[in-house]
């Protein structure tokens, strides 16, 4: 069957809890390979809550539903604070960017207990504004990939930090996006020199399409797992719909 839309590969799921230093309790997802050890671990931070960004922002879902199969990947999921999915509510309220902080470290902690190796910060749209502002501050993360990076809320100061930062950014820009264009990214990340800038022709913010969706899920996994390309866009095994 061809691989597209909503369809969930094998994999164990597990729902958890993440608990923050200032005492909330967050909801999310665990996905993992099935009856293997993962090689690396995708922690996820999901577009705005205010404009309907949560834990199952397709792109997010769709990496859990396939890359555990198809690239050995971990991937956890969770709701920043205040934010509702069909999973349920994490506690606490949006604050702008500013308590998601402790979300970000409640992760953090929780890769930590369960030794999932190599945990590569994966943040889309506002999701990205976390990723630059708190994954410094952890220094068991491999690597960060940004995608439809917005900077409305990081500062010139808090992106140039990153140049003193080894770890590798890979930052993947639609040509169409409503707030940051590929040749504008270029010069506002040009204080990164290490930065990896990848384009990508006709896309759009939110990524929609079978076409983007792939795309996306190939930049991540290129980043992160490299060996595991091309990925497949048959599966012949059991699958679900979501």
């Amino acid at each position: 069957m061809e691989i597209r839309g909503p369809l969930m590969l094998p994999a164990t799921r597990e729902d958890i809890e993440l608990h923050t230093l200032d005492g909330l309790t967050l909801v999310g997802e665990l996905a993992r390979p099935v009856e293997k050890d993962p090689v690396a671990t995708l922690v996820t931070l999901h577009p705005l809550p205010t404009a309907g960004g949560f834990m199952d922002s397709h792109i997010l879902r769709k990496a859990a539903a396939r890359l555990p199969a198809l690239a050995d990947l971990a991937v956890l999921r969770f709701n920043t604070r205040g934010t509702t999915s069909p999973r349920g509510t994490s506690e606490g309220a949006f604050d702008g960017g500013r308590s998601e902080a402790f979300d970000v470290a409640a992760a953090m902690d929780f890769v930590r207990e369960r030794e999932l190796p190599h945990p590569w910060i994966l943040g889309w749209s506002f999701g990205t504004e976390l990723a630059l502002k708190y994954a410094r501050d952890h220094d068991d993360v491999a690597g960060v990939i940004l995608l439809s990076p917005p900077l409305h809320r990081t500062t010139p100061e808090e992106v140039a930090a990153w140049a003193g930062d080894p770890r590798p950014m890979v930052i993947v820009v639609p040509e169409f996006d409503d707030y940051l264009r590929p040749a504008e990214a270029a010069e506002r990340f040009a204080s990164i020199p290490h930065a990896t800038l990848v384009p990508v022709e006709g896309g759009k913010h939110l990524w929609v399409g079978e076409s983007q969706t792939r795309r996306v899920l190939t930049e991540i996994v290129a980043a992160v797992n490299p060996d595991a390309l091309p990925l497949p866009v048959e599966w012949h095994g059991s699958a679900e719909q979501a």
